[in-house]
């Protein structure tokens, strides 16, 4: 068995390739606070594209994550949004592709930069209430937007330089938990046997994602568990992060990445929550499933979204009030769910 692409997929995959190769300049963003398939796949088409003689670069609605920058063909291909080169080369541009989302709130203040363009969208996640507009590709179905990508990628015939095949393995990577989450599907390791055999090293990429965390990653997460609640009752667990900790230590969002998995990862929780305060004042919420509870529609009920068993949302604050609020959503889901299961 190997993989190809699902036959539903195949027209829009088509049309994707078709206008990525027609564009002669190209501008590549992704959702805020990127996670490594956001900033996988911008690794791996900015340096597709430049394979193909066009002229890409990535201007996000936040910083690139310094723990993926490894992935980048060079930093040239990056350019911070409010800058003035920003401006200049979104208004030259021929196309923008949005990589990871399909709405418009998730992609911040490069709305507005990109508002002119025609827009390519790749994205594996939930359909949600202000879609992006344009050209696109789009299966929930997908381990990763790396899948997607891949998909285009094999339908143009490559070229596979390196750091699309590094790009697009530690996007699969990342976004299925190293292989250990529901994701992880046939397609998912026949996808990321095709890049080993193209030259992706697991060990080193591996290493590089997991094993080169700063200290103060860990000074936070040590505060963190201080704060850690269990509802046995319900199988619900969470965490805070101080946000005072988080400001004397000088933690970036990245140095939370994955930290919700610690409340989740307890015997018997099938529910786990991380929350953090925001510069807005807002509650950012990381849910996540281990069982049948859909996270994404809980999720949704605070205006956010993501997967089945990985979503997020921003809740008005203060901390307790939406802890409180949230907990018991939670709570309500749980109880829902067991009725209708009994």
């Amino acid at each position: 068995m190997s993989y190809r692409t699902p036959e539903a997929r195949v027209a829009s995959v088509k049309e994707v390739r078709d206008a990525l190769l027609a564009s002669r300049r190209a501008v590549l963003t992704t959702h805020l606070n990127a996670d490594g398939d956001g900033a996988g796949c911008e690794a791996a088409m900015v340096a597709w594209l430049r394979a193909n003689g066009t002229v890409a670069h990535i201007v996000n609605p936040t910083l690139f994550p310094e723990s993926f920058r490894f992935l980048l063909p060079d930093d040239t291909c990056l350019v911070e949004a409010s800058s003035a080169r920003a401006q200049e080369i979104c208004e030259r541009a021929d196309v923008a592709v949005v990589l990871d989302t399909g709405e418009m709130p998730r992609i911040g203040r490069v709305r507005a930069l990109i508002r002119e363009l025609p827009v390519v969208v790749v994205d594996h996640h939930q359909p949600g209430e202000q879609p992006i507009g344009g050209a696109s590709l789009r299966d929930p179905d997908a381990c990763a937007t790396a899948e997607l990508l891949f998909d285009v990628i094999t339908a143009a015939g490559g070229p596979w330089p390196r750091a699309t095949v590094d790009g697009l393995y530690v996007a699969i990577l990342t976004d299925t938990g190293s292989f250990r989450f529901a994701n992880a599907t046939p397609a998912a390791h026949h996808i990321t046997a095709e890049l080993v055999s193209r030259g992706a090293d697991p060990e080193t990429l591996h290493r590089r994602v997991y094993s080169a965390a700063p200290l103060r990653k860990y000074r936070v997460l040590e505060k963190a568990l201080a704060t850690l609640e269990v509802d046995e009752e319900h199988g619900i667990a969470w965490m805070i992060v101080p946000s005072e900790v988080v400001q004397s230590l000088g933690a970036t969002p990245e140095d939370l990445e994955g930290m919700v998995d610690v409340p989740r990862g307890i015997e018997g929780v099938g529910v786990g929550l991380l929350f953090r305060a925001a510069s807005t004042g807002e509650i950012k919420v990381s849910f996540r499933s281990n069982g049948p509870v859909d996270v994404n529609e809980l999720a949704r009920r605070f205006g956010g979204g993501g997967h089945i068993k990985a979503s997020g949302a921003m809740v008005p604050g203060p901390m307790q009030s939406a802890i409180d609020v949230v907990v018991r959503a939670t709570r309500e889901a749980v109880s829902r769910l067991s009725k209708e299961r009994a």
